[in-house]
């Protein structure tokens, strides 16, 4: 399907409205499907959803048109959409005495209970390509999970300007449209400039700047208050796919898109990436990411998973449907990965995110960790209070930091774990229900330091008290403790109070 072949926007909220006259929303859908179907759509199985929606009713007429890509009869559809716009606008073709569907029309609930519509290719929308073997290369996903898991990262604060660079569908420019004045969108696909243009009409929501090319190309020198990008950062041998292959060796378009992030941020803005990075033989993973941030930034570096060669090429040869190709054909390209790997001396490929934050200083803090474990999304409200934490100890020294008072964290809950039956614990951990959800281990005075901590007396008067019940120097106590107190700041556990007057 070329560019011109897709819909028409014009007059997409008669559209829209008959959507949400027949409770096509993402909560119609679960109401309907139930939580094991809706759930299987997001594993592109969609048996569940097709036994769920054999009768007649507005809803499952849509779920099956726009979802499931099935025909449905003349009569039905037109007696739940405008049909002769619809056809007039390419959203639906006719054949015969059947309607279909030219596009994938998804519902998603926005952060703020918004009834949002997401538009892409037939056939891609949830759960990856699903084999996109023998499509056309320049094919538009629809929305998966790195594209929610970077919306949920994002930092959601009012700006004036945003960027979305690799728009794909535009999930992450109408997320954007929410609180930016104006919203730029960049692609090196023309077809998905075209979907993220339905993907914002569809949706209620203002049209975006929209420009082809390629990361930064397209806006020249402009700088933006937020950056956020998916790009296509699969790491792999040549550039047969535009939706994930970036078609520069290694890991090299995701270090030069954080790269020229820098000279592109505002003062203050962020920017949030999704990347793959190698394991490359004699080297730390973690230096190489800290190599990739451009001056004047801060940053914040967060590698979720790490694959072997071998496991990496199998997912992604799976993605694009080669392992239903020949054999031969298979083990050809199979073979290609690893040479590519083997030629850059890559043992395993890591995946996470990356955040930087545009703060001019000449001590930029650069944290690069390594967090496999569940979180709880949305946390762009936790990325934000990480830097300002980071701020906030770069201006202190140890007695400036005693002389602060703190609070403990909201959901801060602490255990002791040690054998049944013993007097004592082995030892002691505060562990997070929110955000990252950390634990970390602390010794008594650093368990009865954070049990305290309501605002009221500041850390060193504390500290104070805790060595007169423990029968400690307070002067030792003093000197060894603000370390501690300086971790338990920067993961989270506690907040800086402000010292009532």
């Amino acid at each position: 399907m070329s560019t011109t072949s897709l819909p028409a926007p014009d007059r997409s909220p008669r559209l829209r409205a008959a959507l949400l006259a027949a409770d096509f929303t993402a909560d119609g859908m679960l109401d309907l499907l139930g939580a094991p179907a809706y759930a299987a759509l997001a594993r592109s199985e969609t048996v569940p959803a097709l036994r769920a929606t054999r009768g007649d009713t507005p809803l499952e007429t849509l779920i099956r048109l726009f979802l499931l890509q099935r025909p449905v009869p003349w009569d039905r559809a037109r007696a739940v959409l405008p049909l002769e716009e619809a056809l007039a606008d390419g959203w639906v073709v006719q054949e015969g005495e059947e309607i279909r569907a030219t596009v994938d029309v998804r519902p998603f609930g926005g952060p703020e209970g918004q009834d949002w519509f997401i538009v892409s290719d037939l056939g891609f929308a949830v759960g990856g390509a699903g084999g996109a073997s023998g499509h056309d290369e320049g094919v538009v996903l629809g929305v998966g999970g790195a594209s929610t898991t970077l919306a949920g990262l994002t930092v959601r604060t009012p700006v004036a300007t945003a960027l979305d660079i690799g728009t794909g569908s535009g999930i992450q420019a109408l997320h954007a449209a929410q609180y930016a004045t104006r919203v730029t969108a960049t692609d090196l696909n023309p077809r998905a400039l075209a979907f993220t243009r339905l993907t914002l009409a569809l949706s209620d929501m203002p049209a975006a700047e929209l420009y082809q090319g390629s990361l930064f190309e397209p806006v020249a020198d402009a700088t933006y208050d937020l950056i956020v990008s998916n790009p296509p950062f699969v790491i792999s041998p040549g550039a047969r796919l535009t939706y994930r292959d970036g078609g520069m060796g290694g890991d090299d378009l995701c270090r030069t898109l954080v790269q020229q992030a820098g000279e592109r941020l505002n003062q203050g803005g962020f920017a949030h990436f999704l990347a793959n990075w190698q394991h490359v033989e004699g080297e730390e993973w973690q230096e190489r990411l800290r190599s990739w941030v451009p001056r004047g930034c801060d940053a914040w570096i967060v590698q979720r998973e790490v694959q072997d060669v071998t496991q990496y090429a199998e997912l992604w040869l799976r993605d694009s449907g080669d392992h239903r190709a020949d054999p031969e054909a298979y083990a050809a390209r199979y073979e290609a990965w690893l040479d590519e790997f083997e030629a850059r001396k890559t043992k395993a490929v890591g995946f996470g995110w990356i955040t930087l934050r545009k703060s001019g200083t000449e001590q930029p803090s650069i944290v690069v960790e390594e967090w496999p474990h569940p979180v709880e999304q949305p946390l762009g409200d936790t990325v934000r209070a990480h830097f300002e934490r980071r701020d906030y100890l770069r201006t202190r020294d140890d007695a400036a930091l005693l002389a602060d008072h703190f609070v403990l964290a909201p959901e801060v809950v602490q255990e002791q774990v040690g054998l049944p039956g013993a007097e004592d614990p082995e030892h002691v951990v505060l562990r997070q229900h929110r955000g990252m959800r950390r634990a970390t281990k602390v010794d008594a005075v650093g368990a009865g330091f954070a049990g305290v901590c309501d605002g009221t007396l500041s850390a060193g008067r504390i500290l104070d008290a805790i060595a007169q019940l423990m029968g400690e120097d307070p002067v030792l106590l003093r000197d060894r403790t603000p370390q501690a107190i300086r971790l338990l700041v920067e993961e989270g556990f506690l907040e800086p109070a402000p010292v009532a007057r």
